[in-house]
């Protein structure tokens, strides 16, 4: 890849990253889909790790398919996109990078819920959220080595 293709790429990431985060931003905080609107009054945290992991493991039957997938599942989905574009608009890839900056943006989602009172501040969150930009990242990865590979078979 050529210096000006490579600079293509990190300013499409750059300008799919901040979307990105407004989407977050958006759907974490503000959006009525999960129960956002307003402040709750009775507030739960977690802050034993694995405990709601396991709650939601054990209880599956009693909270439903969608709760078990979307608390568990949907951890990690919703930061994917975060470690595939940070990779994609950086110089650097980095796997501690993006792990150290997943783990930043989760506390830092989490701190904002238990502030604010909207959602709930669990570290089980930050974990998942972790592993879903960690998953980004490895997608990223796989997905420029594949085209390294093919680029250089093609010049053979």
């Amino acid at each position: 890849m050529t210096n000006k293709e490579a600079k293509r790429v990190r300013t499409l990431g750059k300008v799919l990253f901040i979307l990105y985060i407004f989407f977050l931003v958006y759907f974490l905080f503000l959006s009525d889909w999960y129960g956002r609107e307003g402040v709750m009054e009775d507030y739960h945290y977690n802050l034993v790790l694995f405990r709601e992991i396991k709650r939601f493991i054990l209880y599956r039957d009693q909270l439903g398919t969608f709760a078990v997938f979307s608390n568990l599942f949907g951890n990690i989905l919703i930061f994917m996109p975060y470690g595939y574009f940070l990779t994609m608009a950086g110089k650097r890839k980095s796997f501690f990078r993006t792990l150290f900056y997943s783990m930043g943006l989760s506390l830092g989602v989490e701190v904002m819920q238990l502030l604010t009172k909207v959602g709930s501040f669990d570290v089980d969150d930050i974990l998942l959220n972790t592993v879903g930009g960690v998953i980004g990242f490895l997608i990223y990865m796989t997905g420029d080595l594949i085209r390294r590979r093919h680029v250089r078979n093609r010049k053979k």
